[in-house]
């Protein structure tokens, strides 16, 4: 060994060494043991996934079942003895309920499509029946020329669908996982200016409704959508192989006629959405005020029931928080649940939460005092480990904290960082936030924003396990001598 390698090792051993005294390895199997017989023996994950996914079903953000989710969310944490359970209001935008919705093949035989309004997408003026109308790859100013043909028809968008999706990510906690290089960065500013030229071009010329193809297979259909006014044309999602049906028809000259009908309402103008929070007070006073922070998001979209995305990490985290009080453990720290709205809008929850309580120099204080915070979300199944996003200053704490949770399946964690869940809210502002590795399989191809994340996708036992986990990560940030380092 060089002395360069040798000097270099003997640092880094320095600061491993530094980082594991000021958060040593667990020093309470007790409570993890009562933790276990809490999480497997009495819990309440079924009670509260089945209110979320059967009694109330999709929660799409800012509608009245968000918010009857929401009202039931801070009920239920209070009665568990958690404190200040409360609801936080931000303003979001219109909510919006879907009445009716038809979605037909008339002509040359009869034949219900497979098909889900858009969230947002206004109303059609009655039932309409038309022949559908392909503009796939026209420009706006092509489109504003077909106005004539356009009027009071149905419109394809796109071409047959090819790219589907067939196979989803890696699994990081296997010890063949190797960190994939980064992706380009896109420069999608002038795709999204030409989206937005076409769709106003075809609401110019009167067109009745849109149709555009799903990506997913076998009668999966990926269903977003956004609020974009009044403005837009009423749009509908179908499944990709009903898409090309129609498409491979006209291509043939076979005379197609559709009867599509989206009776939609936009219930309460208050415009607001959500938040839930409750807090495990810290027992220490000398460091009370830090907090350790725990979430994931109660929205969902509005085809399936929203139970991959994300039922099973709002149950997760209400379940953690439960285990914690009814273990009697006592952090140093508060820990503080956030059961988020808006995360599928864009992280919008969060958000609001970090911008009024943590971001900007009037809340430099509450800033230095917030310790960490765990999401969960992104994927489905038990905790295999955690994305320390590019933290390897930290590798030290997670794997000494993994280490008494092998035996309930828990692995490894990874370098990687995972974006677009809440946890990158925090880490924008410079606070240490996380999201835990879970399975993947089927989850990109079948589950993920799909009108078939049902109950089926998933086994309430692993929520068990993901909430003992999330519990014990809370609890050892909580009781640690010393809050976690920023990144330098």
């Amino acid at each position: 060994m060089t002395p360069m390698i040798l000097r270099t090792s003997l640092v880094l051993l320095l600061v491993i060494s530094a980082l594991l005294a000021q958060f040593p390895a667990p020093q309470n199997p007790g409570l993890l043991e009562k933790m276990r017989v809490e999480a497997m023996d009495h819990s309440e994950a079924t009670t509260v996934f089945d209110m979320f996914t059967v009694i109330i079903g999709p929660r799409l953000t800012a509608s009245p079942a968000h918010k009857r989710a929401a009202v039931w969310t801070r009920q239920w944490l209070a009665s568990k003895g958690l404190e200040n359970a409360r609801l936080e209001a931000f303003h979001f935008g219109r909510s919006w309920t879907l009445d009716k919705l038809t979605v037909e093949m008339v002509e040359p035989r009869y034949m219900p499509l497979i098909g889900y309004a858009d969230a947002w997408s206004p109303s059609t003026a009655g039932e309409v029946t038309a022949t559908p109308v392909m503009i796939a790859g026209k420009s706006a100013e092509e489109i504003a020329g077909m106005s004539a043909r356009l009027k009071g028809a149905i419109v394809l968008t796109q071409p047959a669908m090819t790219a589907f999706v067939r196979q989803d990510r890696a699994q990081p906690s296997d010890p063949s996982y190797v960190t994939p290089p980064a992706a380009p960065a896109g420069g999608g500013l002038g795709g999204q200016a030409r989206a937005q030229a076409i769709a106003q071009a075809i609401h110019d010329a009167g067109a009745a409704a849109i149709l555009k193809p799903s990506r997913g297979e076998h009668g999966t259909v990926f269903v977003q959508g956004r609020d974009a006014g009044d403005n837009v044309v009423p749009s509908i999602t179908l499944a990709g192989e009903h898409y090309n049906m129609i498409v491979h028809m006209l291509e043939q000259g076979v005379p197609v006629k559709l009867r599509v009908n989206v009776q939609a309402k936009f219930p309460d103008d208050s415009g607001n959405t959500y938040n839930v929070l409750a807090e495990l007070s810290g027992s220490d006073p000398a460091v009370r005020d830090e907090i350790v922070m725990i979430g994931g998001h109660l929205d969902s979209w509005h085809t399936g029931v929203g139970a991959t995305d994300n039922a099973d990490g709002a149950t997760t985290i209400m379940e953690a928080m439960r285990i914690l009080k009814a273990t009697g453990a006592r952090p140093r720290r508060t820990i503080r649940a956030a059961i988020w709205s808006g995360e599928e809008q864009g992280l919008l929850g969060s958000k609001a939460w970090v911008q009024q309580h943590l971001a900007g120099d009037a809340n430099a204080e509450a800033r230095a005092k917030f310790d960490v915070y765990f999401n969960v979300d992104a994927g489905t199944g038990p905790i295999y480990g955690w994305y320390l996003q590019n933290r390897e200053d930290l590798r030290a704490i997670f794997d000494a904290w993994n280490e008494p949770l092998k035996q309930f399946g828990v692995r490894r964690n990874v370098i990687d960082s995972l974006g677009n869940s809440d946890h990158v809210t925090f880490n924008e502002i410079g606070v240490p936030a996380f999201n835990p590795i879970q399975d993947y399989v089927n989850y990109d191809v079948r589950e993920h924003h799909t009108n078939v994340d049902t109950p089926e996708r998933l086994q309430v036992k692993d929520i068990r396990q993901a909430a003992l986990v999330t519990a014990w990560y809370a609890y050892q940030a909580a009781a640690a001598d010393r809050k976690f380092p920023r990144a330098k």
